[in-house]
């Protein structure tokens, strides 16, 4: 409904700032991020996404199109609702937590207040395969890769594969092989299930 709304800043604390937009004053709910980015400003352009529920309609703020998109990918979750996404944003960059679901970050993710275990595995499991695109691409590197990591990475996107889908596979391959392959073997078992 809502794409973005710009105007001057009438009021703005941590969790919530007033963007008066032709005379009208637009409540938007936002994560930590954002207001750090826009705590400064005097006039903004938040990107915006409308909740409706059957007693509320309430609009959540972001400073960037990947900070919300990773919103919406995250209230799409089951069991994650609008003021658990806004934590998560609040506590982890988008990138952060692309990192933390697409490293199987388990550990990262239960840091943050309002994720337990299964909230966590739910995240890494619902999302692994659907996060491309938000965030920059050094998101979506493997922790503790190593050379032939990287380069079974490179050459397997260089054919043409999505960093996502190519990230989980080498993640999977390494795990099971217990990072003991070369570059080439990585790329071999990589093609067979991709």
């Amino acid at each position: 409904m809502y794409d973005f709304i710009e105007g001057k800043i009438a009021r703005l604390t941590p969790t919530e700032v007033v963007v008066n937009a032709g005379g009208i004053g637009y409540i938007l709910h936002i994560s930590l991020n954002t207001f750090e980015v826009i705590k400064a400003l005097k006039e903004v352009k938040i990107y915006a996404h409308l909740i409706v529920r059957e007693d509320s309609h309430t609009l959540y703020g972001f400073a960037t199109i990947s900070e919300r998109q990773m919103y919406v990918k995250l209230v799409a979750v089951n069991g994650v609702g609008p003021s658990t996404a806004r934590m998560i944003l609040s506590s982890l960059s988008v990138d952060e937590v692309v990192s933390a679901i697409t490293n199987n970050n388990l550990a990262v993710l239960k840091s943050i207040k309002g994720i337990g275990p299964k909230a966590a595995q739910r995240l890494v499991v619902e999302l692994q395969d659907k996060l491309g695109g938000i965030g920059t691409d050094t998101a979506y590197s493997l922790v503790g890769a190593n050379i032939e990591m990287e380069e079974a990475t490179d050459a397997l996107l260089a054919l043409g594969f999505a960093r996502p889908a190519v990230v989980k596979i080498l993640a999977k391959i390494t795990r099971e092989a217990d990072n003991n392959l070369t570059t080439e073997e990585l790329i071999k078992k990589s093609l067979q299930l991709l």
